[in-house]
């Protein structure tokens, strides 16, 4: 690879998981049109037999076209788009796309309406546009750099979006949101590091859905952002089938702490048109992250979020460890379902507050 392109060669037809996996590409093909398939060597080296939790990710489904329900834009992205492609949402950050290309095309995808379209090709000046709309509003601080995959472009146009950026007086943080280390690990490169080094504070959200994408190879590219001073987190969707259960789950965190990764968010499955047959109950989530708590080190505890459908924003969600809220005490369970009491100091709270307790619905209020 060279050091300033991809050169990717994929897997994009059914007709090569057919020969692959001997499975009917028939099935596949329909789906396919609809919904791009691009799949890296490395990822697909991953799959121990159809349909485990590495197939059901990358490799078509019929579900994908027979599953009711979802939307299209399930975040309504498109409603806060101040100028094409930019998300302006939270009062002071944005999200850019800055590509719909990803190295592999995740079957449960928030964005499938426009992911691997050749037709919703992101042009560079689109990307200078939404450069120029943070520059003339002053009250964003922090940028996201998502997509599709961010590290799709050339290590070149990634310099030139990220100096421009950081010619912006108020802009402080930049975050970019990928794939790549899990998907195609040796696109991590010596210079691509050093090209994102030149523009700290830059943070990086990695996805990992599963512990069998961690590996030499993730644990290398991981290895050389980390030695570039990137602080990295993760971001998983929990998935059914995949990685909705609390011992999958718990190895995934355990092995992301080992390669530097602290596991940041667990999201509930977006409610996208094409992925419901991924979705599971809030339940699940909550047992899962039940099961983390206490169990194992508190680095390894993402926040477990729902992406509100409609625009509403992240709204975080915990297992219910209060039993009850007073103003003289608070009685606490921990992770062995072991009661405790913490005294309360005299006086009011300082806002009024509801909490759904042990005690269903308590208020505790000036």
């Amino acid at each position: 690879m060279a050091e300033d392109s991809i050169r990717l060669v994929p897997i994009t037809k059914p007709a090569q998981i057919s020969r692959r996996f001997h499975v009917d590409a028939s099935r596949l093909e329909a789906v396919a049109q609809k919904y791009p398939m691009r799949i890296t060597e490395h990822y697909l080296s991953l799959i121990e037999e159809p349909d485990d939790p590495i197939w059901r990710q990358c490799i078509p489904s019929v579900d994908e076209l027979s599953g009711a329900g979802g939307t299209e834009d399930p975040l309504a992205e498109e409603r806060d788009c101040p100028v094409p492609w930019m998300v302006h949402r939270y009062p002071d950050r944005v999200l850019m796309r800055v590509s719909n290309q990803c190295a592999t095309y995740c079957r449960f995808c928030t964005r499938k309406r426009e992911v691997g379209d050749v037709r919703k090709f992101v042009s560079q000046n689109a990307i200078m546009r939404q450069i120029e709309y943070i520059r003339a509003h002053p009250e964003v601080r922090d940028v996201i750099l998502s997509g599709g995959d961010p590290l799709m472009l050339s290590d070149r146009m990634l310099d030139t979006i990220l100096s421009g950026l950081r010619s912006i007086p108020h802009l402080e943080i930049i975050r970019i949101g990928t794939r790549i280390p899990c998907t195609l690990p040796e696109r991590v490169t010596e210079n691509l590091c050093r090209t994102l080094k030149r523009y700290h504070p830059l943070y990086m959200n990695i996805h990992f859905n599963h512990p069998r994408e961690i590996n030499d190879a993730s644990a290398r590219a991981c290895g050389l952002l980390a030695d570039a001073g990137i602080p990295l987190g993760s971001q998983t969707v929990l998935l059914k089938n995949v990685n909705d259960s609390p011992k999958v789950m718990r190895e995934l965190v355990q092995k992301l702490l080992r390669i530097r990764v602290k596991p940041y968010y667990l999201f509930q499955m977006d409610d996208v048109t094409g992925g419901q047959h991924f979705k599971t109950r809030v339940e699940t989530g909550l047992a899962i992250l039940k099961e983390i708590i206490g169990h194992t080190s508190g680095l390894a505890v993402p926040h477990f979020v729902v992406d509100t459908p409609g625009g509403g924003g992240k709204v975080p969600i915990l297992p219910n460890f209060i039993e009850e809220l007073g103003r003289d005490k608070i009685v606490l369970r921990n992770y062995q379902d072991l009661k405790f009491e913490y005294s309360q100091p005299s006086g009011k709270a300082p806002i009024p507050i509801q909490v759904t307790t042990g005690k269903i619905g308590r208020h505790l209020a000036n």
